[in-house]
């Protein structure tokens, strides 16, 4: 068991609202939250638009009440979360992009009556049919229609509540929920996870203590806030530690994207591997001049993606994270002037590790942490007004890692990531890093499925078109890489499976590979 260094104690004594108000106290009110439209807010305005929103969201909720929100990352989000925060509510993050049965699970999972989103979004995403289908289990409200009925009354209330926030502010426990999201569903079915208001402002402070931060930088946040990389990084943790926080509302537009990094002056840009990698080959030399680093999370960075950075752009630096929506989400990450490649940097001050020995797994071990950052729970699948701790605070992230002596954390795979094959233990993690060697420019996902002689048999699904098992094996030969990492069966597709957050869906994934064996 190991701590890394303390975490000033009082980072986690404070509410969310409360710290977006000690933001504007310690950084003036300058220019902090900004999207597409460019009409940038203020902290003032940002507070003011949060107080005048949440009176009106809270004339139709009780104190306390969970509220389902279903919008792009965008100022409207943001406002929106702290609109709920600044009257007691308490914001659920949906999906959009998970597809009407997991929506619904999660609407009943976390209780929810209500859900808010925007006309204007719903008709550019065509949303409609999923948002009649929802309309049957929760009641659908409008924010544009909500916007509609400010009036001179509510300006006024927010004119004041801007200069006297902490008086208007309903006064919260840190440690009551702050935001219900639900887990990405990459292997199985979404949990829902509950993060108190001090796992979140805590977990911006960690990474403000782990790295030295300019609050003249702008962040340039593309990862949609239903996952907690967008949300706790993207939003939150620029916010609170006095950075612009720029939102955009799909990390799909790649050339969009990378055109406004420099027009914004950004200096922090949050992205997933898959992302990142589609914004490297279209970018230009300058479109990352102003980027002083890159953050990479929720998945592992390809060595094709390192050297698309490193030929192309190389002063940028991409610094390699890792988390967990359980964490709030930043467990650990690379720091700029110590970025160790193939490590996912140091673990983050204030937590807790221990790794627990897995039979069959002679390299690392299952990783658990503690600390200010970690959740209060899941809900309980069958009631959602239980919140099944977690026993004795740690959380099993179900990850097989290594930590060396300076606590950087080199991922392994996870447990569910292994497959048994002739009595081995084989990293299907590993296998994909094998076939990436093979095949650098393309995108890979390794599944295992029942075999009647091995137990287990490896599927390659891969949308590279050459793919083929005699290619691979006779690279695993001549790099001394095992013959029982090599699938035996190769599935090529046009595309490989995402979710709405750019990491594999395995899920799907795993479906398709089965579903092949049998039709075999």
């Amino acid at each position: 068991m190991s701590l890394r260094v303390a975490l000033d104690p009082k980072a986690s004594e404070e509410s969310v609202f409360d710290a977006l108000i000690a933001a504007r106290d310690r950084y003036g009110d300058k220019e902090i939250l900004e999207d597409q439209d460019r009409k940038p807010l203020t902290y003032t305005g940002l507070i003011r638009a949060a107080f005048v929103l949440g009176r009106k969201i809270a004339a139709m909720t009780q104190p306390g009440e969970r509220v389902g929100i279903l919008l792009p990352s965008s100022m409207g989000v943001v406002v929106t979360f702290y609109g709920l925060h600044a009257f007691g509510r308490v914001p659920v993050m949906l999906n959009f992009t998970s597809g009407e049965a997991n929506l619904k699970a999660a609407i009943k999972a976390s209780g929810l009556t209500r859900v808010l989103t925007a006309k204007r979004f719903i008709d550019q995403a065509k949303l409609d049919d999923l948002i009649v289908d929802l309309s049957t289990v929760a009641e659908i409200v409008w924010l544009d229609d909500v916007r509609k009925t400010i009036g001179l009354q509510d300006k006024l209330f927010g004119l004041m509540a801007g200069l006297m926030p902490r008086r208007f502010r309903a006064a919260t426990d840190p440690h009551s929920p702050g935001v219900v999201l639900f887990t990405s569903g990459s292997f199985g079915a979404p949990k829902g996870v509950v993060l108190s208001q001090s796992n979140l402002v805590s977990n911006c402070r960690q990474v403000a203590t782990h790295i030295k931060l300019d609050p003249d930088w702008v962040v340039f946040n593309p990862l949609p806030t239903f996952h907690c990389f967008g949300l706790t990084g993207g939003a939150l943790f620029p916010i609170v530690n006095g950075m612009k926080a720029f939102q955009y509302p799909s990390p799909l537009h790649a050339k969009q994207i990378t055109d406004l990094l420099a027009k914004l002056n950004t200096a922090i840009l949050f992205a997933t591997d898959t992302f990142l990698n589609q914004y490297a080959r279209v970018a230009g030399p300058d479109d990352f001049g102003t980027l002083k680093f890159v953050v990479a999370g929720a998945e592992r960075v390809r060595d094709e993606t390192r050297h698309l950075f490193n030929t192309k752009f190389g002063g940028v630096k991409l610094l390699e994270g890792y988390g967990a929506t359980e964490a709030a989400p930043v467990v650990a990450v690379n720091h700029p002037d110590r970025n160790r490649p193939g490590t996912v940097g140091q673990i983050m001050p204030g937590m807790e590790y221990r790794i627990e020995p897995v039979p069959g797994i002679t390299e690392g071990g299952r990783l658990f942490l503690r600390g200010p950052n970690v959740m209060e729970g899941y809900l309980s699948p069958t009631d959602p007004d239980v919140i099944e701790p977690l026993e004795g605070g740690w959380h099993d992230t179900g990850d097989i890692v290594s930590i060396d002596d300076e606590d950087y954390i080199t991922i392994l795979g996870r447990v569910k990531r292994f497959a048994k094959i002739g009595g081995e233990m084989v990293s299907l993690t590993a296998v994909e890093g094998l076939a990436a060697a093979v095949w650098p420019d393309a995108r890979h996902a390794v599944v295992s499925i029942a075999d009647s002689r091995k137990g287990e048999k490896l599927v390659l699904v891969t949308d590279c078109k050459d793919a083929d098992v005699a290619r691979m094996a006779e690279w695993a030969r001549e790099h001394g890489a095992p013959e029982l990492a090599v699938p035996k069966k190769i599935m090529r597709v046009a595309e490989v499976p995402v979710l709405g957050t750019g990491k594999t869906d395995y899920v799907t994934i795993q479906k398709m590979a089965e579903s092949e064996a049998k039709a075999a």
